[in-house]
């Protein structure tokens, strides 16, 4: 444990030191390792999409059995808990417990990445091209905010990308052979998604209450549109 430590100590310093300087942009992107931020900008794709949801469900189940296995298994303390805090910057609530590697955030964002890598794949090889590099990017620089918040080493972000990329193929598989999740683009369940996501907007304005972050305001307003587009939807049924 301790050589895992030591071998990226330079390297989680000088990364968290460079991204740290954004401190407003790096905490809100950090915030869409909470399943409930980054879905609720997907909530559309319930009417849309219906088979990137079919596969999500699936592949944040494993990813949730990874997390907390791993996490137990390896028990590696955190930054805080090794480092003078003063020798760091922190940015958002102090982590101190030994549960960093994997990080759980890194799984949550890859696992959904991958999700859509595949289940919005162009069909034409120059879009191909073009979607995996934005979605790799896009998901190398949401994971390594957790580095830039303090909250994790490098190689947590790292192996909770891959552990993130396992389960969103894992996830698609199970979706596409056992069709569990093909009742999604059934209108009559409708009211399940109407109730989950009113709840899930008293839940954001909480969190609104509590850390006033501008991604809070995006992610309510998304779950907004998408609660409004279901009823109507439902309503003409």
């Amino acid at each position: 444990m301790t050589n895992y430590i030591e071998i990226q100590k330079n390297c989680f310093f000088f990364i968290n030191s460079k991204l740290s300087q954004f401190p407003t942009l790096i905490y809100n992107l950090t915030q869409l390792g909470d399943a409930l931020i980054f879905l609720s900008f997907l909530t559309i794709f319930i009417v849309y999409a219906p088979k990137v949801w079919e596969c999500l469900l699936s592949a944040l189940l494993v990813s949730v059995i990874f997390s907390s296995l791993l996490k137990n298994l390896f028990a590696v303390p955190r930054p805080a808990a090794v480092f003078d805090t003063t020798s760091f910057t922190i940015i958002g609530k102090t982590l101190s417990g030994h549960n960093s590697l994997p990080s759980g955030h890194s799984i949550t964002m890859f696992t959904i990445l991958t999700a859509l890598l595949f289940g919005l794949m162009p069909k034409k090889l120059p879009n191909k091209i073009l979607w995996c590099f934005f979605i790799i990017s896009t998901g190398i620089i949401l994971v390594f905010t957790r580095v830039g918040v303090g909250a994790h080493y490098p190689l947590d972000v790292t192996t909770g990308s891959i552990i993130g990329y396992i389960s969103g193929l894992i996830g698609i598989f199970i979706s596409r052979k056992y069709k569990i999740w093909n009742w999604i683009n059934q209108k009559k369940y409708y009211p399940i998604f109407i109730v989950l996501f009113l709840i899930s907007c008293l839940v954001l304005v909480t969190k609104i209450r509590h850390e006033n972050l501008i991604i809070f305001y995006f992610s309510f307003i998304s779950i907004v549109i998408s609660l409004i587009k279901i009823s109507t939807i439902y309503a003409k049924k």
